[in-house]
């Protein structure tokens, strides 16, 4: 398997694993389904599903995942230890790819500190957990944990160790951020130079972005034979996140001239999983990232307004339309009919919704279109994305009136349905949106801690619908929210409830989980 001189990069997506361990980014078993089926039309090779043994919930949404979704590769992540290793191939065997991915710290510091093993001690477990995993699939991959910190004599050893053990993909992660792209590039150039039998297997970079050099590092290593990069949707992930697949893919597709290298991505459904991603994990996008930020094909300057319409490449090396951004662009009005509206839908990706979400979504698309004079894209994604989400709702927004003046303290009445029930509650604030959440918080008995409250306009104009994002700290955790409205006092209730169903579900999640792990 000679994979040096190859101009194939495999993508692996760990946006379900390690994207997932971002603060508030808390996936249900649904959620993580849907998201792999997207992964899976994007053209991802490989998905790193979750990590087995951590949760019963893990291990659930990775099962379904290797049970449900055809093309890619499912993976899931293990320690080197046996019952790692056993417990992901039972959640993977059910895939037609399925890739048990386990993993050993190798730097001086992991090793002393965290592992207190001799650096023989590890070799030796790492060769065993691969074997193992041999047994189980042919594919197996291997990491060598704080790789851009471990001697590199030493990570030959190891990467050589576990090829000759039945690995058939060696991934050298920069597990804290502290590479930078000369040095990395260095650094997988002595592997491939000083490993003997690296050409039996593929070799594989997971950066990650705490100096903002994820994307940089990766694309270094695969100048210097690396053909698996590891990275997340909108770079999502620890800390300050991963490696950001939508860069990745594009710089390789945009400077092909230079990289010399190809992907099997689907380029067009890059914005469509970047929305879903932002949507279902509930962290925003920031406007200036590339590719995928709502700036990312805006020109406000006049003289570079005036270059992109009589070129546009003098302003754009890619187009909008490569990445799957339609643009603003009118197409529904207040006499569009069902069949149009889901028709439409579909054009913009959303052809999998069921009937109920599609009722749901149209009956909000009729009142916002006798407000509004013109329905835009984003106004309909944005409808659709507000009822796509799949937490299950302790309680369900039902109503809002609020009262606020110059002169008047501003009050709020809230009615929610818990069950089918009504419970009504007012509330005073020190403006509307604090009103509502505190009658929001006497409903749910719930009081987090606001961290972080955002609002951005979908669409121009005073009609345009609002979104509003909410991040709560509440039992423990650090949750966000999201919600849509015309009316941004309604937008803000909706993402603050939306946030509150989520620590009530993940709550009641954790009491199982504790249940099971005591009757175990």
């Amino acid at each position: 398997m000679n994979h040096d001189n190859s101009t194939r990069i495999i993508i692996f997506d760990t946006t379900l694993r390690d994207g997932e361990q971002s603060p508030g980014a808390s996936l249900n078993t649904k959620e993580k389904l849907q998201i792999a089926r997207q992964l899976a039309k994007l053209g991802v090779d490989v998905i790193e599903a979750g990590f087995p043994i951590s949760s019963p919930g893990d291990f659930e949404a990775v099962h379904l995942i290797a049970k449900s979704v055809q093309g890619p590769t499912i993976a899931g992540l293990a320690r080197a230890h046996p019952a790692d290793i056993d417990r992901c191939w039972e959640a993977v065997k059910p895939a037609k790819k399925p890739r048990i991915h386990t993993f050993i710290a190798t730097s001086d510091i992991h090793i002393e500190k965290k592992l207190r093993k001799s650096k023989e001690e590890v070799i030796d477990i790492a060769v065993k957990a691969v074997k193992r995993a041999k047994g189980y699939t042919e594919d197996v991959e291997f990491s060598c944990e704080d790789a851009a910190r471990t001697d590199k004599d030493y990570m030959c050893d190891v990467v050589e160790a576990v090829i000759d053990a039945g690995a058939t993909t060696v991934n050298i992660p920069d597990t804290v951020g502290y590479s930078n792209p000369f040095e990395f590039g260095q650094l997988i150039k002595y592997i491939m130079e000083n490993v003997p039998n690296i050409k039996n297997a593929i070799l594989s970079v997971h950066c990650h972005n705490d100096l903002g050099l994820a994307v940089a590092n990766s694309l270094a290593a695969i100048l210097n034979g690396a053909r698996q990069v590891e990275c997340t949707i909108n770079g999502i992930g620890e800390r300050a996140g991963n490696a950001s697949l939508e860069e990745i893919v594009m710089n390789l597709k945009t400077r092909q001239d230079f990289f010399k290298v190809t992907t099997g991505i689907k380029t067009e459904e890059i914005y469509r999983t970047s929305r879903l991603v932002s949507t279902l994990t509930g962290i925003p996008v920031q406007p200036n990232k590339a590719i995928v930020g709502s700036n990312a094909f805006a020109h406000e300057a006049g003289i570079h307004q005036d270059g992109v319409l009589k070129e546009r490449l003098t302003y754009e090396i890619m187009t909008p339309e490569s990445v799957g951004w339609k643009g603003t662009s009118m197409v529904m009005g207040k006499h569009s009919g069902r069949h149009a509206f889901k028709a439409r839908l579909a054009e913009l990706g959303y052809a999998d919704l069921s009937e109920e979400q599609i009722q749901k979504a149209f009956e909000r698309f009729k009142v916002l279109a006798d407000k509004k004079k013109t329905i835009f894209d984003e106004d309909l994604i944005a409808i659709v994305e507000d009822e796509m989400a799949v937490f299950p709702e302790t309680y369900v927004f039902d109503y809002l009136h609020v009262t606020s003046g110059t002169e008047i303290t501003p009050t709020a009445k809230v009615r929610l349905l818990k069950s089918g029930k009504p419970i009504t509650v007012e509330a005073k604030g020190d403006g509307p949106v604090d009103a509502a959440y505190i009658a929001i918080d006497k409903i749910t008995k719930l009081k987090p801690e606001l961290l972080k409250y955002g609002i951005k306009s979908i669409t121009g104009g005073t009609d345009a619908l609002g979104e509003v994002s909410v991040t709560l700290r509440a039992k423990g955790m650090t949750i966000s929210g999201r919600g849509s409205s015309e009316d941004i006092i309604i937008a803000s209730a909706k993402a603050y409830l939306n946030a509150i169903n989520k620590v009530l579900y993940l709550t009641k999640k954790q009491g199982k989980k504790k249940k099971i792990q005591r009757e175990l």
